[in-house]
């Protein structure tokens, strides 16, 4: 498919998946939403899909939401969040449920959604001069894309509540401090960064991968005695795929292993 606001590049086991509506500020407004959950939707049907890196076109990472598409019919915002959350969160369903983990690649500043968006993903680079700003309760609202969830899987639960709360905008380094980002890196390197760990996690055992995005996402809301069980089935199904056999044999041999995705 093609998209408006958003390039789908696949090649050699790496999708990127660019913001590309670089002028305005790459704003998650109508047509970002729906294409989102389609990409997503797209993205989790592949088979050839081991990492994604997810990156932004222009000045900012992205503005977030839309508030200008609000602004024009206060009384129609109510029915534009329904519109709207309906393709990012299925969307951000989609990418969670796959076995390909996402890179992020904060080359600008993020804000709202976006921060939200980010806090999902499994490893994300920040350029050194990124800000992210947490923007809901400037606007009298709550959030969306689980932030609630995200931010607090990343920074804990007290450091979430206060950074969605106050509104807090945090540097790149108070952002890798608080745990939301995981690497801050000079501008001008970052992207190439970002580009490298997506390429070596799609040469990763992605089945792997997949198990433990899974396990890790429900591991706080599982009683402990139905997650050792969930590990153990988990385990079982890792260890009979040919990366395993391959990860096995490449160690009993003192080699790399050679990892296909299967």
């Amino acid at each position: 498919m093609n998209y408006q606001t958003i390039d789908l590049l696949v090649d050699d086991g790496l999708a990127e998946l660019v913001l590309n509506d670089a002028e305005p500020g790459n704003p998650m407004g109508a047509v970002f939403c729906r294409e989102f959950g389609q990409v997503a939707n797209e993205l989790a049907k592949r088979g050839d899909v081991r990492a994604v890196l997810l990156r932004a076109e222009g000045r900012f990472f992205s503005v977030g939401g839309d508030v200008n598409l609000f602004s024009r019919d206060l009384d129609a915002a109510p029915a534009a969040v329904r519109d709207g959350t309906f393709g990012l969160h299925m969307g951000l369903t989609r990418l969670l449920r796959m076995d390909a983990p996402i890179v992020a690649c904060a080359h600008a500043s993020a804000a709202g959604g976006a921060v939200s968006l980010l806090s999902h993903c499994d490893v994300v680079y920040a350029a050194r001069s990124a800000r992210f700003t947490a923007a809901y309760a400037q606007l009298g609202f709550t959030c969306d894309l689980g932030a609630t969830a995200g931010l607090a899987s990343r920074m804990g639960i007290a450091r979430a509540r206060r950074f969605l709360v106050l509104s807090e905008s945090l540097d790149a380094d108070e952002a890798l401090g608080a745990g939301l980002v995981d690497h801050v890196v000079a501008d001008d390197v970052v992207a190439e960064q970002a580009r490298a760990a997506a390429v070596a996690l799609a040469a990763g055992p992605t089945r792997a991968f997949g198990e433990v995005r899974r396990l890790v996402a429900r591991s706080l809301a599982t009683p402990l005695e139905t997650h050792l069980e969930d590990e153990a089935q988990s385990l079982c199904r890792a260890a009979a795929t040919a990366d395993a056999r391959e990860g096995i044999s490449a160690f009993a041999a003192r080699r790399q292993p050679r990892f296909s995705g299967f």
